[in-house]
């Protein structure tokens, strides 16, 4: 039984400022004392790393696409056991959710999984009595999502606060908080969305405090408790990754990581600590060796294109990870960490473990995808099939031969990504709370050797 407390932050559309809101929200609990569990719908890797600074913990995705509908409530149960709060930070607006499929994956779909009542931040800069009917029909919509309030945002004086707040007074739905437009904090952003808290960190730890002193200073925080209580006990037992046998040793696993490789969802650790392995996080910046006794490697994604030339250029690691790969160890990448192994990425040369050249474009590829392992790997036998996420402005330009990872569905049929040794090098994203088997397997493959 889940009884922890919760909210759900929304938006009409994207830009409204549900990071700012529900960013601010996680550090003003947690400064006044409580264990506050954050969580981001959908794929989202960049949105957690700021919750996690706020809370303290890690940050949590919930999507209902890669991970499937039942899985939701288990996740989010895991996440927030032992807190006195859960804030979820939406994604994109309210009711937008995976391409063509409806309410899929949207921020509604989650917040009436988790019965949690919804907070919509709305940019109020542009508008006055219009904000009723906007309001008005975000709340009637879909009677299975309960808004419990608003918060204004961008507000721009006090005679602006004062018409909204009169045009909202026979709405029903309270006004939470109120967020003026002069005291917005920046948080920069590049090419594929915010830059990352591990990135910028000083920095980062800066704009959260000054989120949550915004959220404090504007929005009644007893109020929100208050709503957030509302949410009815869920009888969703916490989602646990399956434990293996006993083995007699646990292969290490080195993890990728530092401000070149952000991108990771915390259950991939869980479930590979889970299936037997030692797991040791290092930094392909800065360290020139993979850690003592490494059995496998596992690089996630991030930005390599940022750092293109200090990876090049840390070259004791690029062999060390080029032997590993040569002799058979199991070697899993994903976006970032399929750039990484290839030969080059925008002429400057990398690990040279896979036969391609990857190279910058304007084009953003980016949505979920249906896919099916075309090839036995250490992840995934032949006919496997996963949903993930692409998200990127590179192209790789395999050699002739590459054995590919996947066939895509979604949105068109392709092959993607490399096979190879013991590697699996691919574009997709994948959640493996909802393939638990692939963490089993690239374990079970690292204790083989």
């Amino acid at each position: 039984m889940v009884s922890v407390p919760r909210l759900v932050i929304a938006a009409p559309a994207s830009g409204s400022g549900k990071t700012t809101v529900a960013t601010g929200l996680m550090a003003a609990f947690a400064e006044r004392g409580l264990a506050v569990s954050p969580h981001k719908v959908g794929p989202d890797y960049i949105d957690p790393g700021y919750h996690a600074l706020a809370t303290g913990r890690p940050g949590r995705n919930l999507d209902a696409y890669m991970c499937g509908t039942d899985l939701i409530e288990p996740l989010f149960a895991h996440g927030s056991e032992g807190c006195d709060l859960a804030v979820v930070e939406g994604v994109m607006g309210l009711f937008d959710g995976a391409s063509g499929q409806g309410e899929l994956a949207s921020t509604a779909q989650v917040a009436t999984l988790l019965r949690a009542p919804v907070v919509l931040v709305v940019d109020a800069s542009s508008q006055s009595r219009s904000v009723a009917a906007l309001v008005h029909g975000f709340a009637s919509w879909d009677p299975g999502v309960r808004i419990g309030g608003v918060i204004l945002n961008k507000v721009a004086s006090d005679r602006h606060e004062a018409l909204l707040r009169d045009a909202l007074e026979g709405s029903g739905l309270p006004v939470l908080g109120v967020l003026r437009r002069a005291a917005q904090v920046e948080t920069p952003s590049r090419h594929l969305g915010l830059v990352p808290a591990a990135e910028r960190h000083t920095d980062a730890v800066e704009a959260v405090r000054a989120m949550g002193e915004r959220v404090r200073a504007g929005c009644d925080l007893d109020a929100l408790m208050a709503l957030a209580r509302t949410a009815p006990p869920s009888a969703a037992g916490p989602w646990r990754p399956p434990a293996p046998e006993p083995a007699a040793a646990r292969p290490v696993v080195a993890v990728a990581g530092g401000p070149a490789f952000t991108f990771a969802y915390a259950e991939h650790a869980e479930l590979l600590t889970a299936a037997g392995a030692d797991v040791v996080v290092f930094d392909p910046l800065h360290d020139e060796k993979l850690p003592d006794g490494t059995a496998g490697l596992v690089v996630g994604g991030g930005f390599p294109e940022v750092y293109a030339p200090e990876l090049s250029a840390n070259e004791p690691l690029r062999a060390a990870v080029t032997a590993l790969a040569e002799r058979g160890a199991p070697v899993a990448a994903e976006c970032a960490g399929l750039l990484y192994l290839a030969r080059e990425l925008d002429g400057l040369p990398m690990c040279g473990v896979l036969d391609a050249e990857a190279r910058m474009t304007k084009r953003l590829t980016l949505g979920y995808r249906e896919a099916v392992a075309v090839s036995d790997s250490p992840l995934a036998v032949t006919g496997t099939r996963v949903r993930g996420h692409e998200f990127h402005r590179t192209v790789l330009e395999p050699g002739a031969g590459a054995v590919p990872a996947w066939g895509m569905h979604l949105p068109e049929r392709r092959v993607e990504g490399f096979v190879e040794w013991g590697v699996h090098a691919s574009y997709l994203h994948t959640h493996w709370a909802a393939s638990p088997g692939m963490a089993r397997r690239f374990v079970e493959r690292c204790g083989a050797r």
